[in-house]
């Protein structure tokens, strides 16, 4: 007969039995210590190996990404040159051989715009009457006008990019002056009594 005592299959993990003599359950403490610590050194291991697969990943995706930002941003200029020729075309064209001419500008365009769409490249025009953004736009002049709000768009001068998401040419905008003084009834400040008019602020924001 041994001193050595059998654990019970119906003993649950951790669990001690009673019947144990003070040196295998010192021992068995010891085992049980031990494999608490490995389990959390490999949950440990495990989070760390996923964060790494992950980072991986949005590295790659983002190298694949902006990869072609270069290449794209060099044909921004031959965007603008498409945009502008067709933009001087006059409303009526009756040469056939230069209506022809147009049309081959025009399907250039769009196959250069279809091209840039299949890539992530978006072109960023705001309308007349946008709010003026700087994460997207730069202002390049300021006008007075009736038309909109002070500060917000008037026209484009020139059209952005945005390469999923990431802005890699802003739109160059022109945008409405604000007003100094807002004018009140009868274009009279109640505060001082004097006609306010219309002080236009000619430094750019």
């Amino acid at each position: 007969m041994t001193d050595e005592t059998e654990v019970p299959e119906t003993a649950g993990e951790g669990d001690v039995p009673e019947n144990l003599n003070p040196s295998l359950k010192a021992a068995f403490d010891k085992l049980s210590e031990e494999n608490t610590a490995l389990k959390e050194q490999a949950l440990r291991y495990a989070a760390e190996a996923e964060n790494t697969k992950r980072r991986a990943e949005r590295e790659a995706n983002d190298a694949r990404a902006f990869g072609i930002q270069r290449f794209a941003t060099s044909l921004l200029g031959v965007a603008d040159v498409l945009q502008r020729a067709l933009s001087s075309v006059p409303g009526e064209v009756a040469d056939p051989a230069f209506k022809n001419f147009v049309d081959g500008i025009a399907m250039t365009e769009r196959e250069l715009a279809g091209a840039f769409d299949k890539n992530g490249i978006k072109k960023i025009s705001p309308l007349k009457g946008d709010k003026f953004d700087p994460h997207l736009h730069q202002a390049v002049m300021e006008q007075p006008s009736t038309e909109v709000e002070g500060g917000a768009v008037l026209f484009v001068m020139q059209a952005g990019y945005e390469l999923f998401g990431r802005v890699i040419r802003p739109a160059m905008v022109a945008v409405a002056a604000k007003t100094a003084a807002a004018p009140t009834k009868n274009g009279y400040d109640s505060g001082a009594g004097e006609p306010t008019g219309e002080a236009v602020n000619t430094q750019a924001e």
